[in-house]
């Protein structure tokens, strides 16, 4: 399994990307309003991409130096 990418995630993170993901997913299939996420929504899916793109080995910017 080399290639598996393998994040944990708290539930309230993970019920956060729930709801982002299949309001995208109604609002591409039917055009639906995508509601904007809390403050709080932001900040905990805003680690969990900067997490998922450490995981796959990218950096987040020129001077990211958490990997």
């Amino acid at each position: 399994m080399r290639h598996d990418v393998v994040l944990r995630l708290d539930r309230t993170t993970a019920e956060d990307l729930h709801v982002a993901l299949y309001e995208a997913g109604e609002h591409i299939a039917a055009r639906a309003a995508i509601t904007p996420p809390t403050t709080e929504e932001a900040e905990r899916l805003g680690t969990l991409l900067r997490d998922l793109r450490h995981a796959l080995g990218r950096r987040c910017s020129p001077y990211c130096d958490h990997l």
